[in-house]
């Protein structure tokens, strides 16, 4: 039997690590901490639970394409429910709310509500979601329906006009301001709006929902079902070197002296740290050109988590509201996204919640915050403080029910996922997608190494979870057309 040596037991790693046990393969995942998962994860603040990753999971609707792989892996199927909310996001502007529903014809008449003048603009808009719905087979009332080619071909020409623009400038095309807010706040001004169609077309289509148990129990989900396949999982070690010998991968070696050999290895890990660290290869030119094109920007957040002395709050999903103009620069951000968590009761207490601040930040300030972390510790604690402050201050002024009742239980940043992911620039996700940029997956071979693959989120841009997975299931994908050839 084939053995295959994955290193990472994130995402990606576990993938890889489940799919080579489906195809019979001998399967090993080594990870250098002592919980699966990487940034899929989450911990307890005392009586809380902070829960890291999933926003939302692309595949919950039983008829989208990527729906079976999470059967697949354990994270959907079997017993698992699905948490459907009434909203992914609720935009707050000048006493104005719009909020993105579970339902196309929903999001449109919303939208029409607030700006009866912008019908034309939000017309074309939905017109993109709804042709984007049904090529994933998630269009019509039942969220079932899917598209003839036909059809597809001739809905490109509006959908690619949205290729080109910003998430600004898609903005720019509304006159409510109330609207310009609900484009960009979810993402910012400088995602692509081609991007944001497609989250929009997935949370219509009821393809967006959460997965009970929420980012820590997917993580143990994935990991229990590499292991009842007979697949064995090592915590606690750390990958050093990848040793080549003839053009070839041959072994492993950890920080604790051992090695492991395989037939075939598997690189989950940060590309940008994985070659020219790990493995003394360059790295493959498609890639490098993604880290060298000055659009595809890497990006992280910082995150502060309050508890709240409170049964009913003022909000469902996630709050997006305008940041005072004299705090944009400390706070880098124009608008605060407030998550809270009250479809998973077990986080907080009974008769109290607990609310996450999400504050989205590019390669620049990520580093800034990795150096002033190894630099200058009680420095790097004062500016948690000091953001945390104008956070909750901002908060509990834009939500007075909300004053006196909030305490900050953690705070993270980039330097925090570099520490534990081992991400250059503590990104938890791959490249931002920016305008006229189309995501293709690249390939996982590695140049001049015959049975060596990478599976990484930073082989399609945006990554996530679902790009984790998808390529760790390629790169055993890959290995299977290698075995048929010999």
């Amino acid at each position: 039997m084939r053995k295959i040596v994955i290193i990472g037991g994130g995402v990606a790693g576990l993938s890889a690590g489940i799919y080579a046990r489906l195809a019979g393969y001998d399967a090993e995942i080594y990870e250098k901490h002592f919980v699966p998962g990487g940034n899929l994860t989450g911990w307890q603040r005392g009586e809380y639970h902070i829960d890291n990753c999933i926003h939302w999971l692309t595949g919950t609707n039983e008829n989208s394409s990527l729906h079976q792989m999470w059967v697949d892996l354990g994270v959907l199927g079997d017993g698992v429910g699905i948490l459907q909310g009434n909203s992914l996001f609720t935009c707050d502007r000048d006493g104005v709310r719009v909020c993105l529903p579970p339902s196309l014809p929903e999001l449109r008449e919303g939208m029409l509500r607030v700006s009866p003048e912008d019908k034309a603009e939000i017309n074309r808009f939905c017109n993109a979601i709804e042709l984007v719905m049904a090529a994933d087979n998630i269009a019509g009332e039942g969220c079932d329906e899917g598209v003839s080619i036909g059809r597809v071909l001739r809905g490109a020409f509006p959908i690619l006009k949205y290729l080109g623009l910003t998430t600004s400038q898609l903005a720019r095309r509304f006159k409510s301001t109330a609207l310009q807010s609900f484009i960009t706040g979810f993402w910012g001004d400088d995602f692509g709006a081609f991007a944001l169609i497609f989250v929009f077309a997935t949370y219509c289509g009821r393809n967006g929902a959460l997965p009970e148990g929420g980012s820590l129990k997917t993580a143990k989900r994935l990991a229990e079902r590499f292991e009842s396949l007979g697949g064995r999982l090592y915590l606690n070690r750390e990958a050093v070197k990848v040793n080549l010998e003839g053009g070839r991968a041959v072994s492993v070696s950890f920080s604790d002296g051992s090695v492991a050999s395989g037939d075939y290895i598997i690189l989950t890990t940060d590309t940008a740290v994985t070659f020219g660290k790990l493995l003394d290869v360059p790295m493959p030119k498609k890639l490098r050109k993604h880290y060298d094109n000055p659009k595809l920007r890497r990006f992280s957040a910082y995150h502060a988590a309050f508890s709240c002395d409170l049964a009913e709050l003022p909000f469902e999903g996630d709050l997006i509201f305008d940041v005072p103009k004299e705090y944009v620069d400390t706070l880098g951000t124009k608008q605060l996204i407030l998550r809270e968590f009250s479809h998973e009761p077990s986080y907080a207490p009974e008769a109290k919640n607990i609310l996450q601040t999400l504050t989205f930040c590019f390669d620049e300030d990520c580093v800034d915050f990795i150096r002033l972390r190894n630099e200058n510790k009680e420095a790097y604690n004062l500016k948690k403080q000091h953001l945390a402050g104008i956070l909750q201050m901002l908060i509990e002024e834009h939500c007075p029910t909300l004053k006196g009742r909030l305490s900050l239980i953690d705070f993270w940043t980039p330097a925090s996922y570099e520490r534990f992911i081992g991400s250059e620039v503590g990104s938890f996700m791959s490249f931002a997608i920016p305008e006229s940029f189309i995501p293709i997956p690249l390939d996982c071979a590695v140049d001049g190494v015959k049975n060596l693959f990478i599976a990484t989120q930073w082989q399609q841009s945006p990554g996530g979870l679902p790009v984790a997975a998808s390529q760790g299931k390629a790169a055993i994908e890959k290995i299977k057309k290698l075995e048929k050839k010999k």
